[in-house]
């Protein structure tokens, strides 16, 4: 087939003048580099698109391709996953990952958690916060865990997030409104163990590709899987590859992982995070259904080494399940 790759290349962006927490779920040189290798591994030709601007131009000059692998994180707004697969749905064009409605309602964490929930599956009590006045509204205590509402990459996630006093958090929240300007999502801080699981395939055909226990190191932000703490995860973090069969904390972390990427029709690959409570239940936090790839530093790559998946296999298993 004839792949077109869609991505959002961070040093373009940079370039452009954007910061680097701006930027920092854009892909890397390497990630695209790597990708268009494993793709011609698996028999394809590859063509670099980039992104969603490059997109809406190339499309509108009449280009075409067979099949689209899309990594685009966009740039603004709640639907700026959803743009690409929206724009090649509407030319017929097949694509990779997931489609619009499940890319615009993941990225809202809020609304993920309220769908997710409805469905029977545990996760944290929570609020969405846009204003003041949605406190009165709040009906669990202390201590809180404190985020924007649709970022990634640990993005206004610091050691400020914890707020152990009801009083502290109007004020924590409205800095992080004013900063990302978006809502916040308060969430009562769960203090166990902390997941993070991949997931390869589509409905009934998915399937956990591997999971990884979250240990932070001293010298990194406490009891957080913060922006810093991710960005320097090599100093900071240690990642522990999980044993379900011998570690039932695990193995119900993977359960619930799997059971809410099938009610969230998720779709070819990603990963789900999942933090225990103070008994060790597991609860979700979020998924991340269009997850990086950068083939060092991704949690979905490092994961899949783990269990002795090498990268190209894990694109090809990928493809497989999007060309299904």
């Amino acid at each position: 087939m004839k792949i077109g790759l869609t991505y959002d290349l961070r040093s373009d962006y940079l370039a452009q003048g954007y910061s680097l927490e701006e930027t920092a779920e854009f892909d890397a040189e390497v990630t695209v580099a790597t990708l268009e290798e494993s793709l011609r591994l698996c028999g394809h030709s590859t063509e670099r698109i980039g992104s969603a601007d490059a997109l809406v131009r190339r499309l509108a000059r009449g280009d075409r391709w067979d099949f689209v692998f899309n990594i685009c994180e966009g740039l603004r707004g709640l639907g700026r996953e959803a743009l690409v697969p929206a724009l090649l749905d509407h030319y017929g064009i097949p694509y990779s990952f997931s489609d619009p409605l499940v890319l615009a309602l993941t990225l809202h964490k809020g609304w993920t958690k309220t769908f997710v929930r409805a469905a029977g599956l545990p996760t944290a009590d929570f609020l969405v916060y846009e204003k003041r006045s949605d406190l009165e509204r709040l009906t669990f205590g202390a201590p809180y865990f404190v985020k924007p509402v649709a970022e990634g990459t640990g993005k206004g996630c610091t050691a400020k997030s914890i707020v152990r006093e009801r009083a502290a958090l109007g004020d924590v929240c409205d800095e992080l409104v004013a900063r990302f300007r978006q809502d916040v999502l308060i969430e009562s801080f769960l203090p166990g163990r902390e997941f993070t699981v991949g997931i390869v395939g589509t409905g009934e055909a998915a399937t956990v590709v591997g999971s990884m226990e979250i240990h932070l190191n001293a010298g990194a932000d406490r009891e957080i899987y913060s922006y810093d703490n991710k960005a320097e995860y090599q100093q900071r973090v240690t990642y522990q590859k999980c044993r379900p069969q011998d570690d039932p904390a695990a193995a119900a972390a993977e359960d619930l992982a799997l059971r809410a990427w099938k009610i969230l029709r998720c779709r070819d690959g990603g990963r789900i995070d999942i933090r225990c409570d103070a008994s060790q239940n597991p609860m979700f936090l979020e998924v991340n259904p269009l997850a990086g790839l950068n083939p060092q530093d991704s949690d979905l790559p490092i994961l899949a080494r783990m269990q002795g998946i090498s990268y190209h296999d894990l694109i090809r298993r990928i493809m497989d399940s999007a060309t299904a």
